[in-house]
């Protein structure tokens, strides 16, 4: 009998780092794939980004809708809520061999505490990292805690998962799951990107996501009005946005973006969501990308261009040379952007290697979860310093 294996999902960018695991999985003999979508994935503002997943083929078991009318502490308070009161039906009807979940967010979270109650094993992906200005990094080590196999991305990450008090026999060092689609996907030319969604390359281009640093109340519109600031005094530069995450003050970003490219419509463009696959063909005819995602310390150095990392929302994290750490300041952004574009900075990215290595992670993921035994799995302890 095949192993049913649950993928749960509730964002665009989780599903794009997802997906070349579900594809393994979904083509397995030894394992049944199994999808769950919630969050934004069902949120029209949000861009419905169910449809994409439908689209690459997969069939969704079920989707749990949850509010997200509000990014107010309030409103995800109760959005997390939601998640509980149907996860635990949801389970129930599919009941899985397995889950797997990847990162840090909130809904994740809920989606780990609804699994312990149900008695389901969970893999998890990306544990053990640090990102001190965001909440996702309580999140984050508390999915650890309440998870069976661990995949991490580095081998420093790996031990501290082990730190957490998990037996090193169930966690395992993969490397990012992101690296996959870089070396797997097809990627778009720069003409076919201009041609089907309208990215007008200039002279200089910057590939731009920011998200609000959840620790910092009421600090996204002053945060990245600074960038704004900066922006509008660079000449010859394009300008491609992708809008902010369904965060705390998310939709202040969002506003402030459109209005941005309103104004600027002759070297700006904005997506709600792009893709993995227009995400990543866009990245590697940049010049950098800007502003604190994730994807700026972990896909950007494969293609050995800089990232202008701003403000806290990644401290924490390990990080190539070709990153530009700098304070949400206007002075200190233009800092950046000045030496971005050094000849010195230039002749470094040359020798630029991702920490994060190289590819072929989900591969090493479905080995694991097609030969491991789950027999007595859930009977955690603590794995403490006396081992």
């Amino acid at each position: 009998m095949k192993r049913k294996v649950c993928v749960i999902t509730g964002t665009r960018a989780e599903y794009g780092l997802l997906k070349p695991l579900m594809d393994e999985i979904k083509s397995s003999e030894e394992l049944e794939l199994q999808v769950v979508v919630t969050g934004s994935h069902l949120s029209p503002e949000f861009g419905l980004t169910y449809k994409k997943i439908e689209e690459d083929g997969f069939l969704i078991d079920e989707k749990l809708e949850i509010l997200m009318s509000s990014d107010s502490p309030v409103g995800i308070t109760k959005s997390m809520g939601l998640v509980l009161l149907g996860m635990g039906e949801v389970l129930s009807r599919l009941n899985p061999d397995l889950i797997v979940l990847l990162g840090d967010r909130y809904e994740i979270f809920c989606c780990a505490a609804a699994a312990v109650v149900s008695c389901i094993p969970i893999a998890h992906l990306h544990g053990g990292e640090i990102t001190e200005g965001a909440m996702d990094d309580v999140f984050r080590h508390a999915i650890t805690k309440m998870s069976h196999l661990h995949f991490t991305s580095t081998e420093e990450y790996r031990q501290r998962v082990i730190q957490l008090g998990e037996n090193p026999q169930n966690v395992f060092n993969v490397g990012a799951i992101g690296n996959d689609n870089i070396k797997q996907l097809k990627l778009l030319s720069k003409e076919l990107l201009s041609n089907t969604h309208g990215i007008m390359f200039k002279k200089y281009n910057y590939l731009i996501t920011f998200h609000p640093v959840t620790l910092e109340k009421n600090s996204a519109e002053k945060q990245f009005m600074s960038l704004i600031n900066v922006l509008n005094s660079l000449e010859e530069s394009y300008f491609i946005f992708t809008k902010a995450n369904a965060d705390t003050d998310g939709r202040i970003i969002n506003q402030m973006i459109d209005e941005f490219v309103k104004n600027n419509s002759d070297k700006s463009i904005s997506f709600t969501s792009m893709g993995q696959l227009n995400y990543l063909s866009t990245m590697q005819f940049v010049d950098a990308v800007v502003g604190n995602s994730s994807s700026g310390i972990i896909e950007a150095p494969s293609f050995k261009i800089g990232t202008i990392n701003i403000g806290n929302r990644q401290k924490g994290r390990i990080k190539a040379n070709s990153i530009i750490d700098c304070d949400a300041t206007e002075n200190d952004i233009q800092f950046a952007f000045d030496k971005l574009h050094t000849s010195e900075f230039h002749e470094n990215l040359q020798n630029v290697k991702s920490p994060y290595g190289e590819g072929e992670t989900s591969s090493k993921i479905i080995n694991v979860i097609t030969s491991i035994s789950l027999e007595n799995i859930l009977k955690k302890t603590f794995y403490g310093i006396s081992h």
